[in-house]
């Protein structure tokens, strides 16, 4: 396994970084990096729902989407992310608790009794600390995961508009009461740099590796590169608003599903599927599937039909999806 340097800040820079690894390496990879203060939303999510937008341009706070599903998150210089690229010949594609395990092992170290909890989440104390997402590109599986260590919980809150649905089935009412951040359960005083060489320490010695990793110059020219092209423009972090007449959202054991539709004359003529579910393929198929089909419930359930639902929507069957639609 190749550990890979990284110690730049840039959020933009740092989505590229992963895609370019991804699908440049050949290697099991494995990162830590940090972000500047930002938002990182999740690839099947509707930005402006999840954002506090005064909050964020008053604060010009960076707004990126990632490559994989899951829910929105806010990112600074406390926040500690690791990422692991794989290649995925075992099936570990939401194999969660696998890419997790060395961190719970560290903290574990640290005498802190973290656990996996829920989809993807780790906590302490039934505090959240850590979410996970993955994403899956051809036979490479990329696992990235946040760490709150002495992130600034309060600017967390503010920046990030939570969706009421998420907590339904919770009794909890701010986000502010379900995160923690690592740093407040230390036994002896630690800095996150600190805590990043222990898992550096970590994983090399568990992998066996002796192999650091700095970008070369090509490296550097192509990921700037798909920085700018790609992961600070409007169209990848943002899109178009949608003008739509139908909305519906519900959710579901696997996640939050969101529908967009435009409806003319019967016919769909334009439709956007968000939320916070994961998914191996790319919703976009399926979207596309639907354009021009009347907004009947059997037409669409047969345009549907098609598909391995739970490829776009893990766990998903097509009755979920189908809710959704009417």
């Amino acid at each position: 396994m190749i550990y890979i340097n990284n110690t730049n800040t840039n959020p933009y820079f740092n989505m590229a970084v992963e895609e370019y690894i991804l699908k440049e390496f050949k290697e099991d990879c494995f990162m830590l990096w940090r972000n500047q203060p930002c938002i990182v939303v999740g690839k099947n999510q509707n930005t402006l729902s999840e954002i506090n937008m005064d909050y964020i341009k008053a604060n010009n706070i960076p707004v990126v989407r990632r490559l994989s599903g899951g829910g929105t998150v806010f990112h600074d210089l406390g926040n500690l992310n690791f990422t692991f690229i794989k290649n995925d010949s075992e099936g570990n594609f939401n194999n969660f608790r696998k890419f997790t395990m060395p961190i719970l092992n560290v903290l574990t170290s640290l005498n802190i009794n973290a656990e996996f909890s829920g989809r993807n989440d780790l906590t302490i104390e039934g505090k959240k600390f850590s979410g996970n997402a993955q994403y899956n590109y051809k036979n490479r599986v990329l696992h990235h995961g946040t760490l709150l260590f002495s992130s600034n919980i309060t600017d967390l809150s503010k920046a990030l508009q939570a969706n009421p649905l998420k907590f339904q089935d919770k009794s909890i009412k701010s986000v502010l009461s379900r995160v923690t951040n690592i740093s407040s359960h230390l036994k002896e005083p630690l800095s996150i740099l600190e805590f990043e060489a222990l898992i550096k320490s970590y994983i090399i010695t568990e992998n066996s590796s002796d192999s650091l990793y700095e970008f070369t110059e090509y490296d550097l020219e192509n990921i700037n590169k798909l920085a700018s092209e790609k992961y600070s423009t409007w169209e990848w972090n943002f899109g178009h608003s949608p003008k739509y007449n139908f909305i519906n959202e519900k959710k579901f054991s696997f996640g939050t599903i969101e529908c967009n539709m435009q409806v003319q004359h019967g016919i769909i003529k334009d439709i956007s599927i968000y939320g916070d579910f994961f998914s191996k393929l790319d919703v976009s198929d399926i979207e596309a599937k639907l354009i021009g089909v009347n907004h009947v419930e059997s037409e669409v359930k047969s345009a549907l039909s098609g598909f391995n639902i739970s490829d776009y929507f893990s766990n998903a069957i097509v009755e979920d999806i189908l809710s959704c639609m009417f």
